[in-house]
């Protein structure tokens, strides 16, 4: 009689069994964020970082340092200059992002935009609040962004970095003096708001606003890398979204 020896099956080379070889047979990946979209996303992470940072101390300036004479110092002057800086490549990164929201695909246009019209659309913000909420018992599959996602980008990114950019530069036009360009283009926000105090407030205010998106969004990406249907952390870096099961819903 002949032995008969079973082996496990192998993926590439490594012994798996087949439970794991069905699972890796069904995930599949979509290519969803561009490269464009990728790279602007993460020097726009840093740029907002950088601005933050800087922000909170122009806002609460350091201690005065008793290390030497005052015109021997100027570490204030570095922090406004790389606030300054760094909110230019912000400025300039985000109208390159409107750009390509016209000439990429469609997952670029998502950004700027939510279908308030659409009451499918509203429940499906219902079911993703549930699911975070832990009420639901598993969430669905999006291979761009899901719709509460879609809505938060919105108003924290879209309309929080725009505002951000107008105040920004109306205070910064402060600093440049009348007849500047920034003046000319910004000058009517000081107006607006009747005085520079209030200019500050309201810009200090816009920089807690998007505080508390990066730490949700943060929060958010994990655990939704963690606990949802497919990838989110590593798609900003691929562009793939890879699925975790082959249901359709």
């Amino acid at each position: 009689m002949t032995n008969v020896t079973t082996e496990a099956p192998t993926l590439r080379g490594v012994q798996a069994d087949p439970e794991d070889l069905s699972s890796a047979s069904r995930q599949t990946s979509v290519y969803v964020y561009e490269a464009p979209v990728r790279i602007w996303h993460w020097i726009n992470a840093a740029a907002i970082l950088t601005l933050m940072v800087t922000g909170y101390f122009i806002g609460s300036p350091l201690p005065t340092m008793g290390t030497g004479e005052a015109y021997d110092q100027f570490v204030f002057g570095y922090i406004r200059f790389v606030h300054f800086a760094a909110g230019m490549i912000l400025t300039v990164g985000f109208f390159g992002r409107i750009y390509w929201a016209f000439v990429g695909n469609h997952h670029s246009r998502q950004l700027f935009y939510f279908p308030f019209w659409s009451g499918e659309y509203w429940r499906e913000v219902l079911y993703e609040v549930r699911w975070y909420l832990f009420l639901a018992k598993e969430p669905k599959k999006y291979v761009g962004h899901n719709p509460l996602a879609q809505l938060a980008m919105f108003f924290f990114i879209t309309l929080g970095v725009s505002f951000m950019i107008i105040t920004g530069m109306a205070l910064y036009a402060e600093g440049a003096g009348q007849g500047s360009i920034f003046d000319t283009l910004f000058g009517w926000v000081l107006g607006l708001v009747q005085n520079s105090q209030r200019l500050h407030t309201l810009h200090h205010l816009g920089m807690w606003w998007i505080v508390v998106f990066m730490v949700v969004h943060i929060y958010v990406a994990v655990r939704e890398d963690i606990m949802s249907r497919q990838s989110i952390v590593s798609t900003m870096i691929s562009g793939h979204r890879t699925f975790k099961d082959d249901r359709p819903d």
